[in-house]
C-alpha cells in the first residue's frame, strides 16, 4: 500500500497562499470542471474548506459550482436526451416528470440531499421541460446547505469542535430528510401505479 504524508492543515493553506490569486481561482475552475465529469464533489467541498477555510472556500465552492451546473444544464441541452442517458446512467423521463409537476421546488428537494448525483441532475434537467431560471434558482437555493456543511467538515473537521459537529449533524440531517421524501415518494408513486 502506497501512503503518502499529507502535511499539517497550516502548511497546506500556507502553499495556497503563497499562489496568490491563482490558488483559488485554479481550484474554482478545476472544481467547475470536474463538476461535468461524475466524481464525487464532496470531497473537493472538503478540500476547498480545508485549503482556504470557510468564508473563502465558500466562495471559490459556490461560485464554481454554479458555474459547472449551468454549463451541464446547457450542455445537457445541447447533446440530447441518448447521450446524457448513455453518459449520466440517469433515465431522463422519470426526472423531467419529477421537474415539470414541480419545478423549483424540486430542485431544490434534490440539491437538498447529499448524496445525490450532481451531476446526473445537472445534464438531466438540461433535457428537461424545465426552464432555466427556476432551475439556476432551485440550484442556487438547494446547494447552500450541503455546500456550507461539506466546507465545514473540512475547514474544522480537524479541530473536532463544535463547528464540526454542526457539520456533521447538518449532513445527517439532510441525508434523513432525503431518504424520508425518497420513500415517502415512491410510496405515492406507488398508488398511483396500482
Amino acid at each position: 500500500m502506497l501512503l503518502i504524508p499529507i502535511p499539517p492543515v497550516g502548511e497546506l493553506r500556507a502553499m495556497v497562499d503563497s499562489a496568490g490569486w491563482w490558488g483559488p481561482v485554479g481550484f474554482g475552475l478545476g472544481y467547475a470542471a470536474l463538476t461535468l465529469a461524475p466524481v464525487p464533489k464532496n470531497v473537493l467541498t472538503v478540500a476547498a474548506g480545508v485549503l482556504f477555510g470557510f468564508g473563502a472556500g465558500f466562495l471559490v465552492v459556490y461560485l464554481a459550482a454554479m458555474l459547472g451546473a449551468t454549463a451541464a444544464f446547457w450542455l445537457g441541452r445541447f447533446l440530447g436526451r441518448e447521450a446524457v442517458e448513455r453518459f449520466t446512467g440517469t433515465r431522463v423521463a422519470r426526472v423531467d416528470e419529477a421537474l415539470r409537476r414541480r419545478g423549483f421546488a424540486a430542485v431544490v428537494g434534490v440539491r437538498l440531499v447529499p448524496v445525490l448525483p450532481f451531476t446526473a441532475i445537472n445534464y438531466s434537467a438540461g433535457l428537461t421541460s424545465l426552464g432555466w431560471r427556476p432551475y439556476f434558482l432551485g440550484t442556487a437555493l438547494g446547494i447552500l446547505p450541503g455546500t456550507l456543511s461539506f466546507l465545514a467538515l473540512g475547514a474544522y473537521g480537524f479541530e473536532l469542535g463544535w463547528q464540526a459537529q454542526v457539520a456533521a449533524a447538518g449532513l445527517g440531517l439532510l441525508t434523513l430528510a432525503g431518504v424520508i421524501y425518497a420513500v415517502r415518494s415512491r410510496r405515492k408513486g406507488t398508488r398511483t401505479d396500482v
